[in-house]
């Protein structure tokens, strides 16, 4: 269990550094934070949505496990909310963008 624990921080710290250096390097904003506070916008953005479409997922799955016959009942609302979960983190991004090019 601990070991999942440290995988899971490495994962979370390696996403934040590299989105923070993607956006660096493209250098459209004038504040030099900006890139960096917009990397880990998106990368806790991400890891958020991630996490949040994961537990929808296997909420929904356990349903149907539990009683097969609701499989058809779950489908759909199990669809509707990770495509909103999704749309949440493509908000994220494009107010991300939207910082970096305006500055």
């Amino acid at each position: 269990m601990m070991k999942n624990n440290i995988k899971a921080a490495l994962v979370m710290l390696a996403t934040f550094l590299y989105t923070g250096l993607v956006f660096a390097a493209e250098g459209g904003s004038s504040d030099p934070y900006a890139s960096l506070a917009a990397g880990l916008g998106i990368g806790i953005a991400a890891f958020g949505g991630a996490l949040g479409q994961g537990r929808a997922a296997a909420a929904a799955l356990e349903g149907i496990a539990r009683n097969p016959s609701a499989a058809g009942k779950l489908f759909v609302p199990m669809i509707i909310g990770l495509a909103l979960i999704e749309s949440l983190v493509i908000y994220a991004f494009l107010v991300t963008f939207v910082k970096i090019k305006t500055g």
